[in-house]
């Protein structure tokens, strides 16, 4: 893991050196103020050196316009160095995540999701910057520091360091604790910013069930919760940090009664004496840095390993020896399907059956059934636990990704739509395509009489997931991304089950020149739809109940003619 933190320094590696440069200059500058008091009060100021006292005070002057130079140089480009790592790790996480199969969206909710993409690699920023330059301007001048005490006096330099190793072992024990209550504290935002997304996003439907106070409450429980967290993490912070001061400042005392008596004994001037006094808060300040930098390291690390957690995932891959096909086209085999989503119960058992090339099949029966199931196996969503899925000769498994789901077009009862304008939400379903193109799509939909009626036409915006539009034109508008698509293989999993009665029947004709010589799998709980479908498949528990075309079902008298006949009198009641 250490490695791969590392790794993100690599395209920075000169101005980083810089950066270390610069602040080796300024821990350097650092230690040149007590040497300067020495040489003063032992020196200058006896002998009555007014020209040295003023020439030594400019030259310190100077000194300190340097360091403030390179002080904006460290906090401007070191942060810079910081937040470009943070992009390139924001990159790679968002290019993982649109590489991780569906069963890990299944499991992690999005507001988790998005606090590790953004307030996790926030603190790794801050750790990227703040870390090598808080342990190089704070080691250099820890270890300066103990080299100019011991010139001016090694045995009381012995008596401070020799609290060192007790500092050390407080911090060690303190800090585990503390990274401990840390990872507790980040999986309550995690919570609470999932707790928001989904708040925010059913906002209508909580509205509309007038629930506002149970989403208060439930709000309230995962606040809490984040309080709670928070606490246990801020009462190991209180620890640490009363523990960690104390100790440094046990060292002024040690240095004060040590000092005293050294001096007391003429063991020390007071020149010396007073230049150790000042020099000692040099080495106590950057030891007290290193100990508040370990609040910093602590959240850095806990980001850092959340985001590696993910970044270790295992990502959907083809096989080593999977082909791409530009027309993929042929009959589609299930074979002996079998697939559950967890290993408690199964959602397909020994499923088979086939879809000649250019032919339609229609999947009805009630809802659980695994007629969905079905649909997310073919572009491999899911993989399937045991049989095989064909189409032509070639197992899917054989064909890339991205060439199996570049041939499938899929139109969702749950149709989602980005932010954007309707053209940026056609376009989506072929990118290359030209305008025309996408105006012959959304004519073909049934919605392009309603763009052109917008005073923006297809540059109006749609809002989040379409808000502005009805359920309908939500459907069409997704119906014509496949349309643009043009893919020699559709699935429609309740393509027209938000339309009005009118909107159906135009989109269905469509969809039916669509399906010409196409294969095409239907979902239908509307059995009229798909009443000239080749062959018709009730799936129920996981099973395929009945198979057969409508007629020959009907004939049967069986559930497909009991769902049917139940469908038409309700119509007709």
């Amino acid at each position: 893991m250490f490695r791969k933190f590392l790794s993100y320094y690599k395209p920075h590696r000169l101005m980083f050196a810089l950066d270390m440069l610069a602040s080796f200059i300024i821990s350097v500058i650092g230690i040149i103020y007590p040497i300067i008091t020495r040489k003063m009060l032992n020196d200058f100021i006896p002998n009555r050196q007014l020209r040295m006292v003023v020439i030594f005070g400019l030259l310190l002057l100077m000194m300190y316009v340097v360091k403030l130079l390179l002080r904006f140089f460290v906090q401007y480009y070191g942060h810079l160095i910081g937040v470009s790592m943070q992009a390139a790790m924001r990159k790679d996480l968002f290019q993982k995540l649109q590489e991780m199969p569906f069963s890990f969206f299944d499991e992690h909710e999005t507001g988790k999701i998005m606090s590790r993409l953004v307030h996790d690699l926030a603190d790794v920023s801050e750790l990227a910057h703040h870390g090598p330059e808080n342990f190089f301007i704070c080691g250099i001048t820890i270890v300066v520091s103990f080299f100019y005490l011991s010139s001016i006096n090694l045995k009381l330099a012995r008596i401070i360091f020799s609290c060192i190793p007790f500092l050390v072992c407080i911090s060690y024990y303190l800090s585990s604790r503390l990274r401990e209550a840390e990872k507790q504290s980040r999986a309550a935002v995690a919570s609470i910013n999932a707790s928001v997304q989904s708040s925010v996003t059913g906002i209508r439907i909580t509205k509309a069930f007038v629930n506002q106070q149970k989403e208060i409450e439930k709000f309230d429980k995962s606040n809490e919760e984040f309080v709670s967290a928070k606490a246990r993490a801020y009462k190991r912070m209180g620890q640490f940090f009363s523990t960690t001061t104390f100790i440094t400042d046990i060292f002024n005392v040690i240095t004060l009664i040590s000092g005293g008596i050294f001096l007391y004994n003429g063991e020390i001037t007071f020149g010396d004496y007073s230049a150790f006094i000042v020099s000692i808060s040099i080495f106590v300040q950057p030891v007290n840095q290193l100990v508040n930098f370990v609040e910093q390291f602590q959240a850095g690390s806990t980001g850092f390993a959340r985001f590696y957690e993910i970044m270790m995932m295992e990502s959907e891959k083809d096989k080593p020896n999977a082909k791409d096909f530009e027309n993929l086209n042929g009959d589609i085999v299930f074979d002996h399907v079998s697939f559950s989503y967890d290993d408690e119960k199964k959602v397909l058992k020994d499923v088979s059956f086939k879809v000649n090339s250019g032919e339609t099949l229609a999947l009805v029966g009630p809802s659980g059934g695994g007629k969905t199931t079905i649909c997310h196996l073919l572009p491999r969503f899911y993989d399937a636990n045991a049989g095989s899925i064909r189409i032509g000769n070639h197992d899917i498994t054989d064909i890339t990704l991205q060439s199996l789901r570049k041939s499938i077009g899929i139109v969702q009862q749950d149709v989602f739509l980005f932010s954007g304008s309707f053209y940026e939400n056609i376009i989506y379903g072929r990118p290359d395509a030209s305008r025309e193109e996408v105006i012959e799509a959304a004519k073909k939909a049934n919605i392009y009489d309603y763009i052109m009626s917008l005073p923006h036409g297809f540059d109006s915006e749609i809002g989040e997931r379409g808000v502005r539009l009805s359920g309908g034109q939500k459907q069409r508008l997704s119906i014509a991304r496949v349309f643009l698509k043009n893919p020699p293989i559709l699935i429609l999993d309740e393509a027209t089950s938000a339309l009005d009665n009118i909107t159906e029947i135009l989109i269905q004709n469509a969809l039916d020149s669509l399906r010409e010589g196409r294969t095409t799998i239907v979902v239908a709980h509307r059995l009229s739809t798909i009443r000239n479908a080749n062959e018709i498949l009730v799936v129920d528990g996981g099973k395929i109940i009945e198979q057969g075309n409508h007629q020959s079902l009907m004939d049967k008298n069986g559930i497909y003619a009991n769902l049917y006949n139940s469908q038409f009198k309700a119509l007709e009641d």
